[in-house]
């Protein structure tokens, strides 16, 4: 079975994502909102995050150092997180894992040892047109599913994380193979591709906010700029999640192992304790496809302009 939710509307949305956990981090409430409109979506992790930390000493022999059966038990946490996105009225969201639950694994930061595991996702093939490559598996995803729109992170992968700029690089690759009719099987034209992004304003607007706010015990508010964020005019797209927030709030916490949250769910904070807001508009940056902006020169809808 093919685990997308699908809908009547015939608005199909595809998130193309690195590690458990940055599914409901960085598009949680997007997921949740077209989930809640009817559109399809479908969720692609490349890794299973293998190689995270750990948020409490209770998770500490799952580590990679230790019984390495993190991975394993952050598939079920993703599939909590998913379900609690999920419009309560309609089908569940399921996991799906490019390439098949561990065919990929966590390459960890540059220059651990973590990316010279032989399965490490920033050191495969994801360039090359090979049988099983990242490239020839999205590429398949894509043409199967047929998404109007995929979502995945810019060009430095929002933090400089290996997987995450392998997973923008497989991305852009497949959705121009995926259109190509050189390429065997039946092509697909997405029609917009964007990049999930922090806007700089919001998280100075949501920093300042919490500066004032009583947080767990251990946890800090970052100096400015010690977050990476993009510059508001780069923005071109915002998503409004408010009604969908507390859906999102609920996938956070799925995550235990990753992230804590907030006693009132404003917070954040991952492993190194530093305190981030829940954002009510989900912010992107158009790098493919035609804009449709409103009256305040910003989208307000992935599907802006799609037919």
């Amino acid at each position: 079975m093919v685990p997308q939710v699908t809908h009547a509307s015939g608005r199909r949305l595809l998130l193309v994502h690195a590690h458990p956990d940055d599914e409901t981090i960085t598009t949680g409430g997007t997921i949740a909102r077209y989930l809640a409109e009817g559109a399809e979506v479908t969720v692609v992790t490349c890794t299973l995050g293998e190689e995270g930390e750990v948020m409490e000493p209770r998770f500490a022999q799952l580590t990679a150092e230790n019984a390495d059966q993190l991975g394993g038990y952050r598939i079920g946490e993703l599939t909590g997180a998913l379900a609690a996105l999920s419009d309560p009225a309609g089908p569940v969201l399921r996991p799906r894992f490019l390439g098949g639950m561990g065919r990929w694994r966590d390459s960890g930061m540059a220059g651990t040892p973590a990316a010279e595991h032989p399965r490490a996702f920033a050191s495969s093939p994801y360039r090359e047109w090979v049988d099983g490559s990242p490239l020839e598996a999205l590429t398949r995803i894509i043409r199967e599913t047929r998404p109007q729109v995929v979502v995945t992170y810019d060009e430095i992968g929002g933090y400089g994380h290996p997987d995450h700029i392998t997973a923008h690089r497989v991305t852009h690759g497949a959705v121009s193979a995926a259109a190509d009719p050189a390429v065997p099987g039946e092509p697909w034209a997405v029609a917009k591709l964007y990049w999930t992004v922090t806007s700089r304003g919001d998280l100075d607007a949501g920093l300042a906010a919490l500066r004032d706010a009583e947080l767990p015990a251990g946890w800090r508010v970052p100096a400015t700029d010690e977050l990476p964020a993009r510059d508001d005019a780069a923005i071109t797209t915002r998503i409004d999640v408010s009604a969908v927030l507390d859906r999102k709030r609920a996938a956070l916490r799925a995550h235990a192992t990753q992230l804590g949250l907030s006693t009132d769910g404003a917070a954040l904070a991952l492993t190194n304790r530093i305190a981030q807001p829940v954002f009510a508009e989900e912010a992107y940056v158009l790098a493919h496809g035609a804009p449709v902006p409103g009256a305040d020169g910003l989208e307000r809808d992935l599907f802006a302009g799609v037919a």
